[in-house]
Order: structure tokens, then C-alpha cells, then sequence
């Protein structure tokens, strides 16, 4: 009964292929690469999917590069200036 109940509950989190399609065209949409191409090239959902993954690791690069510029700013402004107030102000 247990293995049942399992199969269950994973037909249940699957997701539908229409749904899936859905899915990859909204990923679409935000992959500049991608998304600059012409609606009617057939791009695989592997490859939408493969996209994305490295779209999302250099975001994450940019945000490191801006994390250490911001520290190597903050670093050489006088704690109490105006620059740093206007810095504390912009990331609050």
C-alpha cells in the first residue's frame, strides 16, 4: 500500500507537459540570448534550460564584481562623509 500511496504523491507533484511548455517560454522570454532570436526558431528545452543555468551564473558573477566594488568604495571613504551617507542611503 505504501508503494501506491508513493506513486501517488509523485504523480502529483509532476508537472504536465503543457505546463512544462509554459514554463520554458517564460524562461524564454528572460534569456536575452535567446529571447532577441525570431519566434520561429525551435529551441529545445534542454537548451533553454542550459541557457538559463549559465544566464543565472553570470548574474551571479556581476553580483560579486559589484559586492567587491562596493566594499573596495566603502573601504576608501571616510566613514562619517558625505559620500558614505549618500552610499548607507542608496543600499537602504
Amino acid at each position: 500500500m505504501s508503494n501506491r500511496r508513493s506513486r501517488q504523491s509523485s504523480n502529483a507533484s509532476r508537472i504536465s507537459d503543457d505546463q512544462m511548455i509554459d514554463l520554458v517560454s517564460k524562461l524564454r522570454q528572460f534569456l536575452p540570448e535567446i529571447h532577441e532570436r525570431r519566434r520561429s526558431d525551435k529551441v529545445s528545452a534542454s537548451k533553454v534550460l542550459q541557457e538559463t543555468c549559465n544566464y543565472i551564473r553570470k548574474l551571479h558573477r556581476e553580483v560579486d564584481n559589484l559586492s567587491d566594488r562596493l566594499s573596495q568604495l566603502l573601504d576608501s571613504v571616510d566613514e562619517d562623509g558625505p559620500e558614505a551617507a549618500v552610499i548607507r542611503s542608496l543600499l537602504m
